[in-house]
């Protein structure tokens, strides 16, 4: 890849996807008008309500792109983008389906059977369906191809042996996407891989929780022993999983959810200094903040654009992650010299109280969805730096 490659073409939103978001915005003003959700930071994270979920399936915001034989909107991934946009700018609990939707989904409808796709895209997209991801490891760091979970043919299916780690909302979910190994490859062990889908629960699989800072209960270690799946819950080919979470990874790095986990916390920053107009030091701190998230939207705007032309930018996306998860965690340590408080989560004070949800997540800002150092990895090696 050259430099020229690089260069992410501007994206609009077109008068559809602004339509959309006319149509989510309604949603959320009646849900908070019910009383249903409180606001929060890092919400497509911590926030888990299978009723919101569900509410928000009910009202066609879920599998947008998807073809209407599957749940789906037959929307454009600019539409896509807008929805997710607003779930995160209003802090809405979208924990529950946001891994199912986000990356499952698109996974099953370009490499799943007919079977795999009857039976579970219309239920991800009626927001009913919780699914983990099974792909990192303990030992294992940041080399995934590394990974020691294998699973052995049997007849009718596969006998699953291993251990996953940060598998978010694995105490919840319905179904757990496993990254294994089914053959060795010495040559190239990205090989050899592939993804079978474990039914929850089943014999074979415990989960312990591995909690926050704050002692809250989103990640989970799981452990797999003996656990048979049959061969129609394998997505793709035996030896493609390589291929299919990499192709899921678009998906999962580009979107606003890299740059917005603390955008409740940004919009209250500037309420703060409503009342500070004359602070010409602490004004131009928050406008150095919002230009950066102004660019940052802009380039995953350009993403959506190229998902929609059919493109499957991988770089760019790496990209976008690595500078959007730093500037989640730069509002939130700016924030704190800018309108200093004492961050407690209990506090009923609004500023107080997102500004603790903010620090406290923080540290697992760069770490979710692929470390900070390996992107830069995967952004050098696509510019052929290395």
């Amino acid at each position: 890849m050259t430099w020229a490659m690089m260069r992410l073409r501007a994206g609009r939103l077109d008068e559809k996807s602004e339509k959309r978001r006319a149509q989510v915005r309604e949603f959320l003003r009646e849900e908070l008008a019910q009383g249903r959700f409180t606001p929060q930071c890092d919400c497509w994270f911590k926030g888990f309500d299978k009723d919101f979920s569900r509410r928000a399936g009910a009202a066609g915001l879920l599998g947008i792109t998807w073809p209407k034989q599957y749940g789906g909107q037959e929307g454009s991934p600019l539409e896509r983008f807008v929805v997710t946009e607003e779930f995160l700018a209003a802090g809405a609990p979208v924990s529950a389906h946001w891994v199912s939707e986000r990356q499952m989904g698109p996974s099953i409808l370009r490499f799943g059977s007919s079977e795999l796709k009857t039976k579970l895209l219309p239920r991800i997209a009626r927001g009913e369906l919780v699914i983990g991801a099974g792909y990192s490891e303990p030992d294992v760091g940041s080399d995934l191809a590394s990974l020691r979970t294998r699973a052995d043919r049997v007849d009718g299916g596969w006998i699953i042996n291993g251990t996953k780690i940060w598998t978010t909302n694995g105490h919840h979910a319905d179904y757990m996407f496993v990254l294994c190994r089914t053959s060795s490859n010495e040559e190239n062990k990205r090989n050899g891989i592939s993804l079978l889908i474990v039914e929850l629960p089943a014999k074979g699989v415990t989960i312990r929780p591995v909690p926050l800072l704050t002692g809250a209960h989103h990640f989970n270690e799981t452990f797999l022993e003996d656990v048979f799946v049959p061969d129609s819950m394998v997505l793709g080919q035996p030896g493609e999983g390589w291929r299919i979470i990499t192709s899921e990874l678009v998906f999962e790095r580009s979107g606003p959810e890299r740059f917005m986990s603390t955008f409740p916390l940004l919009v209250e920053l500037v309420r703060q200094l409503q009342a500070r107009p004359d602070d010409v030091r602490a004004r131009t701190a928050v406008s150095e903040l919002i230009a950066k998230f102004t660019a940052l939207r802009t380039m995953s705007i350009a993403i959506a654009t190229a998902l929609e032309e059919g493109r499957l930018p991988n770089v760019e996306a790496a990209l976008v992650k690595d500078m959007g998860t730093r500037f989640e965690s730069e509002v939130a340590e700016r924030a704190r010299v800018i309108c200093p408080t004492f961050p407690s989560l209990g506090s009923e004070d609004r500023y107080s109280n997102l500004i603790a949800q903010a620090i406290m997540h923080s540290p697992s800002f760069t770490l979710r969805g692929g470390s900070n150092e390996v992107l830069r990895g995967i952004v050098a090696r696509g510019l052929g730096m290395r």
